[in-house]
């Protein structure tokens, strides 16, 4: 009997420890955000500028001979740059201090080659400082781009470069205020001028730079910042292995604190990482990092900006988006006014959440307490978070309108001070009286937002379909966001015809050959147009029921290429190179050795002062050229260099690489592929195209 007594009062215990379990906050599960990376996460956007000495040279990267003369921006204004920053919500600036060429904005003591030796301000001028007066009057944070690759310096790829390296990295944290992110490029060694050698220098970017003492000293120095590196040694953020501007639609906030990272897990993090490192979305509003005046018509159009907004921010990462500044140090009118209308839409589309005083329940909630109840996820408050009992993985919200409600936009939030939890999840609307599923997403963490065809409904459901653990939701909003139509696509086929695809197959297209802005009063599009010789084509997308219209499409063409054939190939596949369509690609057969070419027969001869090469859009595709010359010849027998080089960054941003050089008369062209971007023998192209006199 004793022991029937002893039995059930333990079990009275258990009963007891269950209900107080069910009562308390859950316990964190598996790893949880640092007080440092929470701060960064709710800033959700910054701003990259990037300004050195390629902004004069219209590089991509510096070789580190640039003449320091160069470098005079006789308007420079960083109030401009915080300016505009702020006013498109951003919350903070990372300014490139020093990108690969090894030129440095501030007056830097260990080096020669900076701001202190240009004629800007009679070498007087400190373009950092500047910055970090202007982030202080404007109330943004500032952070700090440094690379650890230096193709200036002498002592670059020995020792002795890593005490240079981190005396600079003093000064930067050291002489201008908090710093609340520190930037290292994962470009690291390759050829450059390194004092005059004009060498390649390899170096093992895992151990080089030592990076487990130079975290130190940054941990010493600014013990609020954050560390952002692709160099070998796991930082307090990731890359998400593009630069194209979003993140996996599965995107965990963990990786494994050690070990090799491929790039899908760049993309989607690791589902069971032990180490909390989220993702950082790093993209420019223009295709490249630095300013280049052909890229003025290629500025990221709305719709493109609210993408990258849905894909980073809306898919728990954060938004980097740079500036190029122009040669005379300002921001140019088309980046800030696109900036400025996402800022503005954005505002618009979250502005009203409809949720309101909507009534929410739930199929389950933590110990019946009303701290944990599904009120919790609507109140608008970052403390507080419906969550249901332990061991609970499925789970559903359902809010009541009360009314029909018309939305197209669901956002929800884990309370990710407990960790991340969420596997998979749907959306469900009640209309007409039955539940239909509107949409299905995996990951959630910091921030997600879905985006879907406006519906109608009385009620929304949210199911969590899997969990790693209970769930914990600190936030959900439903919006109903306005229609933006994108701008029209617009290619020149190998015929010579020009073709224009809208977005939204409903839309009219509206277009004009003469360099003036087109509107519904210009030619309509109805079908391809053949049109001979170069052309410069703009072209908008028109709604007539809204009567809305999208961006400007704007492309300049040069020669058709009807007449030209690519020799010694029997694959018709080929001819995707010249087929003007950018999303299709030829990879050459993967029994050849590099070099590996490509040889063109324009049918007559051309006065070319330069080429083009845009590579396979796969992500991550095969085949990228990295390192090339190209030829040219009147024969095809006789062929004469005239130009070769890299095509710098090409592999994290894979567009358009635009060469130029003296003009050349000939009828036949080579280029010829030294290298690619993974350091075997496939070759790929999705076009090549040459620029005529």
């Amino acid at each position: 009997m004793l022991k029937n007594i002893i039995g059930g009062f333990a079990f009275f215990l258990c009963l007891i420890d269950s209900s107080f379990a069910q009562t308390s906050a859950p316990k964190p599960y598996g790893p949880v955000p640092s007080a440092k990376q929470l701060r960064w996460q709710e800033m959700e956007s910054y701003a990259f500028v990037h300004f050195s000495l390629n902004t004069y040279t219209d590089q991509s990267w510096g070789f580190g001979n640039e003449d320091v003369n160069l470098f005079n921006p006789e308007k420079l204004d960083c109030r401009q740059w915080a300016r505009i920053c702020k006013e498109s919500g951003m919350k903070g600036i990372i300014i490139t201090a020093k990108h690969h060429c090894g030129f440095c904005l501030w007056p830097s003591k260990y080096t020669e080659y900076s701001v202190k030796n240009a004629p800007w301000k009679n070498g007087k001028g400190d373009v950092v400082k500047e910055m970090a007066d202007a982030c202080k009057e404007y109330g943004l944070k500032l952070g700090i781009y440094l690379s650890p690759w230096d193709r200036n310096s002498a002592e670059y790829g020995k020792p002795e470069y890593i005490t240079y390296f981190r005396n600079q990295l003093t000064e930067l944290l050291t002489n201008y205020g908090p710093i609340f992110e520190v930037w290292f490029d994962g470009a690291n060694g390759g050829s450059g001028y390194y004092g005059g050698a004009n060498e390649t220098r390899t170096i093992d970017r895992t151990i080089y730079y030592d990076w487990k003492n130079t975290y130190a000293l940054i941990h010493k120095l600014q013990p609020n910042c954050i560390i952002w590196n692709d160099g070998g040694e796991r930082g307090d953020l990731r890359w998400v292995g593009t630069e194209a501007g979003y993140v996996g639609e599965t995107n965990w906030s963990l990786l494994n604190a050690t070990g090799d990272v491929p790039y899908d897990m760049l993309h989607y993090g690791v589902e069971n990482g032990n180490a909390w490192v989220p993702a950082e979305v790093n993209t420019s509003i223009r295709p490249e990092w630095f300013y280049h005046p052909g890229e003025d018509s290629k500025v990221k159009t709305l719709p493109v900006l609210m993408d990258l907004y849905y894909n980073s921010i809306g898919r728990n990462g954060s938004m980097l988006l740079n500036f190029p500044i122009m040669p005379n140090g300002l921001i140019h009118e088309r980046d800030e006014k696109n900036a400025l209308e996402m800022a503005r839409t954005v505002k618009e589309v979250f502005a009203k959440n409809l949720v309101g005083q909507s009534k929410i329940t739930a199929s389950n909630t933590r110990g019946k307490q009303q701290k944990f109840d599904a009120a919790k996820a609507i109140d608008d408050k970052k403390d507080t978070y419906w969550a249901t009992d332990d061991g609970i993985t499925k789970a559903s919200l359902t809010i009541n309108f009360g009314k029909p409600t018309t939305f197209n936009r669901f956002l929800v939030q884990e309370y990710i001070r407990l960790g991340q939890r969420i596997k998979s999840f749907s959306v469900e609307a009640m209309v007409n009286g039955a539940w239909k599923e509107i949409a299905t997403a995996t990951t959630i963490g910091y921030k997600r937002i879905l985006r879907f065809k406006s519906v109608k409904a009385t009620q929304v459901r949210f199911n969590i379909t899997d969990a790693k653990s209970s769930p914990v939701i600190s936030n959900i909003g439903i919006y109903n966001a306005p229609q933006i139509l994108d701008i029209p696509a617009i290619i020149r086929n190998q015929s010579g015809e020009i073709i224009i695809t809208p977005a939204d197959a409903e839309s009219e297209v509206y277009y004009t050959l003469d360099g003036s802005e087109p509107s519904p009063a210009s030619k309509k599009y109805t079908g391809n147009v053949a049109i001979d010789g170069k052309l410069e084509i703009k072209a908008i997308a028109y709604d007539p029921a809204t009567r809305k219209t999208s961006p400007v499409s704007h492309e300049k063409f040069d020669l058709p290429r009807k007449s030209w054939k690519i020799l010694d190939v029997n694959d018709e596949k080929a001819y995707q190179v010249l087929d003007g369509n950018t999303t299709t690609s030829w990879h050459q057969p993967k029994d050849k050795t590099m070099p590996i070419e490509l040889v063109i027969d324009l049918g007559k001869n051309e006065n070319i002062i330069g080429f083009r090469y845009f590579p396979d859009q796969g992500l991550w595709g095969p085949g990228i050229i990295s390192t090339y010359r190209f030829y040219v010849s009147n024969d095809n027998v006789q062929w004469k260099l005239v130009d070769e080089g890299e095509f710098s960054n090409i592999k994290n941003n894979p567009l358009w690489q635009v060469k130029k050089f003296a003009n050349q008369k000939a009828r036949y062209v080579k280029l010829s592929a030294l290298k690619n971007t993974e350091g075997n023998n496939e070759t790929g192209y999705a076009e090549v195209d040459l620029i005529t006199e």
